[in-house]
């Protein structure tokens, strides 16, 4: 016991004071750790800036394309599900979609005559390709099947001059039909005399194709010409790289697509005006 009190007489004064250290520390931490974290973070901030390479404008910037695309893909999803909820009201029936699963193939043969006409592909009737079957590229729309051997399948391309493809404006349905011009550009001639698009709309192929199914990419429009005769034209530019062909995706032909005739044309321009 008196061991105790000695060592308590050198050491207490000590131990006292430790323990006082720590319980303020504590208390600190509870009640001042946030204003401490802040303090922190403002004064490493710089530091931790300059080790990322990036000035504090570029970090900003960085940020606010990152709010603009999650802000953009909450409204892309808001759209998905009140289109989803007027479907169903409707009672709408999907347009049957190109099959899931494509036969990849590549292009191993085009003619320097007939650059913007057709290619040949790699894959044929052994690989279940049959005439009719539609042909994709990273972009959209490339062509359509014309013949098939065993091993090779011919593809016409809608650039050639006597590609004919039904086709819609994205934004406000104007329909028409997409001609071939030997380039990376094709000719829109639309079934109305002024049809309401404008430069940058999208064009995609229409529900009205009896050769491909709708909504299949196809390009933008680039120049617009609403005082030809009889009808009003535009010039699109395609998305698919035909220039440049490599890799592509065939899909089986569709089937129960609704037929283009003269009469729904008529119809069509009637509900219109």
């Amino acid at each position: 016991m008196v061991t105790v009190r000695r060592w308590w007489g050198r050491k207490g004064l000590q131990v006292a004071s430790l323990a006082l250290v720590l319980g303020g520390a504590w208390i600190l931490r509870q009640t001042q750790g946030a204003m401490l974290l802040e303090v922190y973070q403002v004064v490493t901030s710089p530091l931790q800036l300059l080790q990322s390479g990036q000035t504090p404008a570029e970090r900003l910037e960085e940020r606010l394309k990152d709010a603009q695309f999650m802000e953009m893909q909450t409204r892309i999803q808001e759209l998905e599900s009140q289109n989803q909820q007027l479907q169903n009201l409707l009672g709408y029936v999907q347009p049957e979609p190109v099959a899931s699963r494509p036969v990849p193939a590549r292009v191993v043969g085009r003619s320097a005559d007939h650059w913007w006409q057709q290619v040949t592909l790699n894959r044929g009737s052994n690989s279940g390709i049959q005439e009719g079957y539609i042909v994709k590229a990273e972009g959209g729309l490339v062509g359509l099947v014309d013949s098939v051997t065993p091993n090779t399948s011919r593809v016409l391309l809608i650039s050639d001059l006597k590609s004919q493809v039904g086709v819609t404006v994205s934004r406000t349905s104007a329909k028409g039909v997409l001609r071939g011009d030997s380039s990376a550009e094709a000719v829109l001639e639309f079934y109305e005399k002024v049809p309401n698009v404008k430069v940058g709309d999208l064009v995609s192929t229409s529900t009205y194709s009896q050769k491909f199914p709708s909504g299949l990419a196809v390009g933008k429009i680039k120049s617009l010409d609403l005082k030809k005769l009889p009808a009003s034209v535009a010039k699109v530019e395609l998305f698919p790289p035909i220039r440049s062909l490599d890799w592509v995706a065939v899909y089986p032909k569709p089937t129960n697509q609704p037929q283009e005739t003269p009469q729904s044309k008529k119809q069509e321009q009637a509900n219109q005006q």
